[in-house]
Parts: C-alpha cells; sequence; structure tokens
C-alpha cells in the first residue's frame, strides 16, 4: 500500500512538473507558428515562393543534425511499443525550426505532429529519472497528452488521445491519471502563457428522432469516408514519392516547385498554411466553396509526401469543417454543427480514435452537443479502421 501510494504521488508531481515545461514550450512554438502565418499571409508573394527552398534547408538540417529525429512520429511510435528505448532529444529544435520553415512559406501541414513529438520526447527524458515499473511507456503517453493539450488547450480529448492512439481498441489506463494531470496542467501554463484557445459555442436543439440519428449516421459514414481517404492518399504519396525520388533533397525541390504552383493558383494561397482560414469561414458564416475540403486534402498530401514538417490534425480541422458547410445543405442540418461534427470526426477517423473526438467536440464547441459528435464519431470510427495517418499505430 505504501509503495503504491509513493508511486501515485511521484507520478502526479512528474506530471505537473511535465504539464509545466511542456507548456511553456508549446506557448513558444505556437507564438512563433502565429507570427510566421500572419507574416506569410502578409506577405505571400515574397515567401511562397521560396518554400522549396525551405523545404531543403529543412531536409539538410535532418541530415546533418537529426539521425533518427526524421522518423518524427515513427519514433514515438516505436518506444511506445517497446521497439526502441528513447528519443533523441534533438528532435525538439529540429521540429520547431522545420515546421516554422514549412509555414511561414506557405506549406499546407498542420501542428499537433509537433506538439505531441515534443511532449512525448521530454516527458520520456523525464520519465528515466524516475525508477517506476512501465515507466517508459506511462511518460510517453503522458508527455503526448501533455503536448497536445498544451497547443490546443483541450486536455480531456488530449488525454484520451493519448491514451488511445498506439494501440487501436487498447487504451493505456496506466498512465491516466499522470496524463490527465499533465495534460490540464500543460493546457493553463499555455493559456495563463498567452497563448490563445480555439473555440466556438454551438447551440442547437435537435431531437433525437430516428430520422435526425439516421442523418447523424450517414454523415459520420461520409466524414469516416474522407478521413480514410486522406491517410489512405497520404500513405499511397509517400511511397511513391520514395520510390520515384530516392534523393530527399531532389524530392522535395521538385515537388515544392510544383506545388508552389498550385498554391499561387489556386485562390491565391487560400490553401497554404494550418487551414485556420476555412474553419473560421465553415463555423463564422464565411466563403466556403464546394471544394475546398478535397483541394485541402489534396495540397497538404502533397506537402506532407514531399517531406516538409508539420503534421495532419489542423488541416483535417480544416476538411472536415469545410466538408461538413456543403454537406449541412443536403442533409437538412445547421451549418455550425456539421460542420463541428466533421472537424472531430475526419481527425477521429484519419487517427482512428474514439474518445478522443467526442471530447474534442465538447471542448471546442460545448458539451451540450456530445450526443451529436458521439453518434457522428461512432459511425466513423466503425467505418475507418483500414486507414490511419500512423503507419505505426496497432491494431
Amino acid at each position: 500500500m505504501y509503495h503504491s501510494l509513493k508511486n501515485k504521488a511521484l507520478l502526479i508531481v512528474a506530471a505537473v512538473i511535465i504539464g509545466l515545461v511542456i507548456g511553456t514550450i508549446d506557448t513558444v512554438f505556437g507564438q512563433v507558428l502565429l507570427f510566421v502565418s500572419a507574416f506569410r499571409d502578409s506577405h505571400l508573394v515574397w515567401t511562397l515562393p521560396f518554400l522549396a527552398l525551405a523545404g531543403l534547408v529543412s531536409i539538410w538540417l535532418y541530415q546533418r543534425f537529426g539521425g533518427d529525429a526524421s522518423k518524427g512520429m515513427g519514433l514515438v511510435f516505436e518506444v511506445g511499443h517497446e521497439r526502441r528505448e528513447s528519443i533523441p532529444k534533438v528532435l525538439i529544435p529540429l521540429i520547431m525550426v522545420a515546421t516554422w520553415l514549412t509555414h511561414l512559406f506557405g506549406g499546407s501541414a498542420g501542428r499537433e505532429g509537433v506538439a505531441v513529438q515534443i511532449g512525448a520526447t521530454v516527458s520520456h527524458w523525464f520519465g528515466k529519472l524516475i525508477p517506476l515499473k512501465n515507466s517508459s511507456r506511462i511518460f510517453l503517453v503522458t508527455g503526448m497528452a501533455a503536448g497536445f493539450a498544451g497547443l490546443f488547450q483541450i486536455p480531456l480529448a488530449a488525454t484520451f488521445f493519448a491514451i488511445e492512439v498506439l494501440v487501436v481498441g487498447e487504451l493505456a489506463f496506466s498512465a491516466l491519471l499522470p496524463a490527465l494531470i499533465a495534460s490540464l496542467v500543460a493546457s493553463q501554463t499555455s493559456h495563463v502563457l498567452g497563448l490563445e484557445k480555439f473555440a466556438v459555442s454551438v447551440s442547437v436543439h435537435l431531437q433525437l428522432e430516428p430520422l435526425v440519428v439516421a442523418k447523424l449516421l450517414i454523415l459520420g459514414l461520409c466524414f469516416g469516408l474522407v478521413g480514410s481517404l486522406f491517410a489512405a492518399s497520404l500513405a499511397w504519396a509517400k511511397k511513391q514519392v520514395s520510390h520515384y525520388f530516392k534523393n530527399p533533397y531532389w524530392r522535395i525541390a521538385i515537388i515544392s516547385i510544383g506545388l508552389t504552383f498550385l498554391l499561387f493558383l489556386l485562390w491565391n494561397g487560400r490553401y497554404t498554411g494550418l487551414g485556420t482560414n476555412l474553419i473560421s469561414a465553415s463555423l463564422m458564416g464565411g466563403k466556403i466553396y464546394a471544394w475546398d475540403w478535397a483541394l485541402k486534402l489534396l495540397l497538404t498530401v502533397i506537402t506532407l509526401a514531399a517531406g516538409f514538417q508539420g503534421g495532419e490534425v489542423t488541416p483535417l480541422f480544416a476538411i472536415g469543417a469545410s466538408l461538413g458547410v456543403v454537406l449541412a445543405g443536403f442533409f437538412g442540418l445547421p451549418v455550425a454543427l456539421v460542420a463541428g461534427l466533421g472537424y472531430v470526426s475526419v481527425f477521429g477517423s484519419a487517427t482512428n480514435t474514439l474518445l478522443a473526438p467526442i471530447l474534442l467536440g465538447g471542448e471546442v464547441f460545448g458539451f451540450a452537443n456530445t450526443p451529436y459528435f458521439a453518434i457522428v464519431a461512432v459511425a466513423a470510427f466503425l467505418f475507418s479502421h483500414k486507414h490511419t495517418i500512423y503507419a505505426l499505430q496497432k491494431r
């Protein structure tokens, strides 16, 4: 009993420290990312033409200093599955700088992969200092949760994302307590330090009668299909470019030139960066074209397959939200609600997670909408098991 209480106390103290550290790093990363994104939007004609050069610099940094750090999220999954023992600490500055370069020069990518990798690296290193049974995986999951929570300020969704993403259908409950504490602390830390949370209150009052439930289930299937399409397309594209471009420098340079022309040609940079412009337009009555979701999907796949650093989740939010606007009219449901349903369930489908997107919906759009998010997320989850954006995710 004494040892059990002592271990729990150690985990709680460690989780608080981890949350403080990761929340601080997330704030620095997030604030700089917001600055470079705003600068790019204001000077697109002067930044986007240098996307290929930014890619070459990123590849050089990883080739020169990174070693195994180039595996990115693959490293996190390898440690989680006990296929390796450590994550190189150089991953933290490399992934931050490379992602800033991606966004400064217009690549279509996300940011959550950076936060999760930062959190996993910091926490896993910290866990090696504490002699606890199964500490490696516990601290890895704790760091993943804190990283996600610190950047997005969604501690509940981040906690359950971390405990369910490594193995589909298996929850890492041994890490639940420290992951939740670290997530709460990281989220509050980044908030206090000035990083803003994205949240939109969606107020609807739909009776869950059979017709409405049927519509929600069909929406879940649609969003699940698009999430799976994104994951399958990304895996296919990475395989193809690796086959045809053995040299990573030629790969990123040649693809970036074509990508630059596409990003300029398609509505003058509308699809650069995270996709927060599409999210805001979807949820706040802005202009959304019927093809926005498809073009954001395509350009994000090209960006990531070329070798740029970032992540997939924020573009997935944008893809889901903009698709939701298109589908809302067909189903006769409130636009903001369906956009929110797409926001969470395309993410859940592409990552093969269930609890995280449901809680994400509550933390971003209000917990009064949880029944709607649950129905759609379940349908998307059941549809999507074959594909995932994480190549080393187990089932």
